[in-house]
């Protein structure tokens, strides 16, 4: 039986939690997922946590249905096997820092003008233009600012960790449903 995104390319750069969660998704039903991981150690989620025979459990989730290469994004080789890619995909998925991607030339202009059906998602803790866009963001700082930690817990201890990583795993769906959505309209017009 075909899964129903199978044909669909994705690329998938980023860290973590966030984007290779919305990757993942789209590799459960049938996209062809090619994960990019910095030289060295590769995306530290495969460290982290819970290990079971030295890769975290994690890892073992997030990066399953996945291919992945290694590349070094900061250097010239790296961006350019990263436009070759990009020209053959049909999605790009991406949670760095603002702003990193255009430093190394491979901004959203750049990539569309090599691609123009391409869609991007970017996953980032307070959006790519707001006044707190150079700010880290991670879950457990979005939880504490939504309120969401002084709700966990009990009344008079230290407010605790939701069970799952809430604002990862929020943002990466409603990414995916972006992602599902622009590609419908980009066919759509395509007929």
């Amino acid at each position: 039986m075909t899964k129903p995104l199978e044909g669909v390319r994705v690329l998938e750069m980023g860290q973590l939690i966030a984007g290779p969660f919305a990757g993942k998704m789209l590799a459960e039903f049938g996209a062809h997922v090619i994960k990019i991981e910095p030289p060295g150690t590769g995306d530290p989620l495969r460290k982290w946590r819970l290990l079971h025979e030295g890769t975290s459990v994690w890892w073992a989730a997030q990066s399953r249905n996945k291919e992945s290469v290694t590349l070094d994004l900061r250097s010239p080789e790296g961006q350019d096997v990263v436009r070759q890619l990009v020209a053959q995909s049909d999605v790009l998925i991406e949670n760095f820092r603002p702003g990193t991607l255009e430093k190394w030339g491979l901004g959203w202009e750049e990539l569309h003008a090599l691609n123009p059906g391409l869609v991007m998602l970017r996953v980032s803790g307070y959006g790519q233009t707001g006044p707190y866009r150079d700010r880290p963001g991670f879950g457990v700082i979005g939880e504490a600012m939504g309120g969401l930690r002084h709700l966990s817990g009990e009344t008079d201890r230290t407010p605790v960790r939701v069970g799952i990583s809430i604002g990862d795993s929020l943002s990466a769906l409603h990414g995916v449903i972006g992602i599902l959505l622009a590609l419908r309209h980009r066919d759509q017009r395509a007929r």
